[in-house]
């Protein structure tokens, strides 16, 4: 379920949905990417804040049952109309592209694909209880390689090796450190500090913030792979998808055990 939240110009979403710790779900991805095209068309919507409901989570990350479900196959087009990861890519896209700034509040911890929903947001506001991590390697999984960019463009290439190749969970103090998180506040401050910097940029001029957004894309964008390359990219998160190991990595998870990975 996603809740909407108006108070003059900042509106906030959440992600509500507590019983699974906030999990994405492709029906929750595709509301989210709508919503988010409403929004853009009402000029009035200056900044956007987005948070997890309840103060354990902000979310837990992509519904993890959804994956390895033995319907991809390499060479089926997977990554092209089929891709099993698009509603997950628009919603970050609709994020991206909101022609204003949009602030992720971590309320909670936040793993997967939570983690990368919060580093596509403008700005990251944590409180410090919260942990956070990408754990693909942990499950099997080949991450795409827009997500990567977008770690690699938010806190550096040599960090962005170390949280896939380990999958760690950090604690709050040491997400700071490698910038997955803008601001670090104690957790009782955290909605008065996020909605105080959300309502102080959203009473700059409309025209600077929308502008100097879309410059910003502009630049970010500017170095696409060349077609090849992301075709060699694409396939190889394609027989990702189809292995053993994402499948024993899946059972692992939900059976709560350690995997038994076998390089196929």
């Amino acid at each position: 379920m996603l809740l909407t939240q108006r108070k003059g110009l900042v509106c906030t979403l959440v992600l509500s949905c507590p019983e699974k710790k906030n999990v994405l779900t492709a029906g929750l991805l595709v509301e989210f990417s709508e919503r988010m095209l409403e929004f853009s068309k009402d000029d009035t919507i200056r900044t956007i804040v987005i948070r997890g409901a309840g103060d354990e989570a902000f979310c837990s990350g992509y519904d993890i049952s959804a994956l390895a479900d033995g319907s991809v196959s390499p060479g089926s087009g997977v990554m092209k109309d089929g891709n099993p990861f698009r509603p997950f890519e628009r919603a970050v896209e609709s994020i991206m592209n909101y022609p204003y700034p949009v602030i992720a509040m971590l309320n909670g911890y936040a793993f997967g694909g939570g983690c990368d929903l919060a580093v596509s947001c403008d700005m990251r506001i944590g409180a410090d209880h919260i942990r956070m991590g990408m754990t693909p390697a942990k499950i099997g999984m080949i991450y795409t390689p827009e997500g990567l960019k977008r770690f690699i463009q938010t806190i550096g290439l040599s960090k962005t090796k170390e949280i896939f190749f380990t999958g760690r969970a950090y604690d709050a103090r040491r997400a700071k450190e490698m910038g997955l998180i803008d601001y670090l506040v104690p957790r009782a401050e955290l909605a008065s500090f996020t909605y105080h910097l959300a309502e102080e940029i959203a009473g700059n001029a409309p025209l600077s913030l929308k502008g100097i957004k879309r410059i910003l894309n502009l630049l970010l964008g500017s170095d696409k792979m060349a077609e090849e390359d992301r075709d060699e990219a694409e396939n190889i998160v394609a027989q990702g998808l189809w292995s053993h190991d994402l499948k024993e990595g899946r059972a692992a998870f939900l059976e709560k055990r350690q995997p038994v990975f076998r390089d196929r």
